[in-house]
């Protein structure tokens, strides 16, 4: 299923860039001119993917996992790739960060307490969100993307965050927007919203609009991995597939420190089984031509993920791969950014950039 993402430059011209969910190519790019941006807290690699895609090559991306390095050099080896702690990272080392269109950062998720006493994930997590804004008045880039969860824009906890945002990008002369999207509008087989700022120097957040829904029908779950699930030969991959019509819920990478590979909490799992799969865990491979699929019977009766498929369920195209063990390969794709929603907001950006 292709759609047409249209975007409207300055001159009066029009943009075309096809999309196809799951099944992009990771090669595809804007027609238009290249930018240079920085990716800090990279981390697998589906934001700066689904940048470059519209036209953004990073001129430095920065994730202190080693894992999630790994990653971005196995499919982008050209990328200037740094393992390093963002709150360490010094600009003045690394003169190229100066000249850039864009900051771009899909920070770690920020998550409430439950006291709510303060705007607080982990103090880290917080930390992380400062660093960024305050790497703006080293860099001073073209414009700002920060990707994060959807409470970050809309709960009250996190309005003291939000107000810290707001003032140091005015002193820089910034004018800044906080919106909320969801994956499943721009081709991405998965209910995921996302919270979003973006910000500009001059005039340019006027020119700024959030990027358009893809009117087709969403790609249901069935839809996107029908062929993957058949590929060992399942003879009941296509009986599976037309039941499971529905977008995916929200993955969950879960945590780095503990715990092995799941699709998410109880609720998720709940949703999972109703598609007659087991989200309890991970599988390794597809199930085989003897695989026999009744729900009824119980968990092993289920069907089981594959990373790859949980990937193909963020919009990430086929031949992007992920580094380490099956465990730290999911977490890295549930924590990711969807490639195609990192396009679609990289194509808005471009456009206010550009607009005279």
């Amino acid at each position: 299923m292709m759609s047409r993402i249209r975007s409207e430059v300055c001159s009066g011209g029009t943009q075309e860039m096809s999309t196809s969910g799951s099944g992009q190519s990771s090669r595809s790019e804007s027609p238009g001119p290249r930018r240079k941006s920085l990716e800090v807290c990279a981390g697998a690699g589906g934001l700066a993917l689904g940048l470059e895609q519209a036209g953004f090559d990073p001129v430095l991306l920065i994730d202190n996992r080693p894992v999630a390095c790994e990653t971005l050099r196995l499919n982008r080896p050209i990328w200037d790739v740094h393992e390093m702690d963002l709150l360490e990272f010094d600009p003045v080392e690394h003169p190229q960060v100066y000249d850039i269109d864009l900051l771009s950062a899909g920070l770690p998720r920020v998550e409430a307490t439950a006291s709510g006493r303060r705007a607080q994930g982990s103090d880290v997590e917080l930390h992380l969100i400062k660093a960024t804004i305050l790497l703006m008045h080293a860099v001073q880039p073209g414009a700002l993307l920060v990707e994060n969860v959807p409470d970050l824009v809309t709960k009250e906890t996190y309005a003291p965050i939000r107000e810290f945002v707001g003032i140091e990008l005015a002193h820089l002369g910034y004018r800044h927007r906080w919106f909320v999207l969801n994956a499943a509008n721009y081709g991405v087989p998965q209910d995921r919203k996302q919270g979003v700022l973006v910000a500009f120097r001059d005039d340019r957040l006027e020119a700024f609009s959030e990027p358009p829904r893809d009117l087709s029908p969403p790609i249901t779950v069935g839809r996107a991995l029908e062929q993957s699930m058949a590929e060992r030969g399942w003879e009941q991959a296509r009986v599976w597939a037309a039941q499971a019509n529905r977008i995916a819920p929200t993955l969950v990478g879960g945590s780095w420190k503990r715990g092995g590979a799941d699709l998410g909490p109880t609720g998720t799992k709940n949703a999972w089984e109703k598609m007659g799969v087991d989200g309890g865990t991970v599988a390794d491979k597809v199930p085989d031509q003897d695989f026999h699929w009744d729900p009824d019977s119980g968990r092993e009766s289920m069907v089981r993920l594959t990373v790859e498929q949980a990937a193909l369920l963020q919009g990430f195209p086929e031949d992007w791969r992920f580094a380490g063990r099956k465990t730290a390969r999911y977490r890295q794709v549930g924590n990711a950014s969807p490639p195609p929603v990192g396009r679609a907001l990289g194509l808005a950006i471009g456009d206010a950039l550009d607009a005279c």
